[in-house]
């Protein structure tokens, strides 16, 4: 079992767009086992995204509503007309959990390690997992997505984090 140390906010790699995975090879393999590996150790998970553990590839692993696996280069589809606001969090702003709206429904188009397409549509907590390993992808964070002063006390929460002083 190989758990790989979890990226903080303030990393680069957080905020840079991974890089499309074109190598289907044993270190694909070798990257998904260690993702699956560092989600079913850390507490509190849904998923985890290669660039969580340093990784500038577009692939995550999920474990969320009973539903396990993982999702190569995804391209994600969501329903925005229909919004669930719950508490979110994330490995990589460790303890902190806010009120994130998102899609009820999503789905993410993609392939497995091996180069299969596959499709994987969840609603709820499956959905919004989806969304947030995505947007991990993307360079952002769940943080990016709140507004008003949800947004002002998260970013006050982040600032005084023990975590933020090295």
């Amino acid at each position: 079992m190989t758990m790989r140390p979890i990226r903080i906010i303030g990393d680069a790699v957080l905020r840079t767009r991974a890089e499309p995975v074109t190598d289907f090879g044993p270190t694909l393999r070798e990257l998904v086992t260690d993702l699956m590996d560092t989600l079913l150790g850390a507490p509190g998970r849904a998923g985890v995204a290669a660039p969580q553990i340093g990784v500038s590839a577009r692939v995550f692993v999920y474990d969320a509503d009973g539903h396990r696996g993982h999702v190569v280069n995804p391209v994600l589809r969501v329903d925005d007309t229909d919004t669930d606001t719950d508490d979110e969090g994330c490995l990589s702003l460790p303890g902190l959990r806010f009120a994130t709206p998102r899609a009820h429904h999503a789905t993410v188009d993609g392939v497995d390690q091996h180069g299969r397409p596959i499709t994987v549509t969840g609603t709820g907590f499956l959905a919004r997992a989806l969304q947030h390993e995505t947007d991990h992808l993307d360079g952002r964070l769940y943080v990016d997505t709140l507004r008003g002063d949800t947004r002002r006390q998260a970013l006050r929460e982040i600032r005084a984090a023990r975590w933020t002083r090295r």
